[in-house]
């Protein structure tokens, strides 16, 4: 069975800035749009983003290896490369991290990489690879 294309929609306060975030700054294509949404190629799954002008992002936080990870959150698990390149990518562009990049879980099952920053409406978002990936749902 192969891998199918994830779907979120999610809400945005400008759809002008999700655009230079998503698509300058993340390197997501852009599909369909209208006045009140877009569609972007978040890294082979559909991502849209749906225009609220009032929306207010509601989170907690969560211990996970001595970090606080926000909830809720989304992201993808990218090769080391991507990952690695997406990190610079946003340092870069001067997005300030939620959690820096960093290998999580070191030395031990489920030894990662990852970090965590918000788009410019709140969302968490989190990305992460793992040196094999057949250790991504290892226990």
């Amino acid at each position: 069975m192969s891998l199918r294309p994830f779907h979120l929609a999610f809400p945005v306060h400008d759809l002008a800035v999700a655009r230079q975030f998503y698509g300058d700054i993340l390197g997501c294509d852009e599909g369909r749009s209208s006045d009140h949404w877009v569609d972007f190629n978040f890294f082979g799954h559909q991502l849209v983003a749906h225009l609220d002008p009032v929306a207010r992002s509601v989170s907690t936080h969560n211990p996970v290896d001595g970090k606080e990870v926000p909830v809720p959150h989304f992201g993808v698990v990218l090769t080391m490369s991507q990952w690695e390149e997406l990190a610079r990518r946003v340092d870069a562009a001067g997005i300030a991290f939620g959690i820096a990049p960093h290998v999580r879980f070191k030395g031990e099952i489920g030894e990662q990489a990852t970090m965590f920053f918000y788009d410019p409406s709140g969302n968490a978002l989190e990305f992460k690879a793992f040196g094999d990936d057949a250790s991504i749902f290892a226990r």
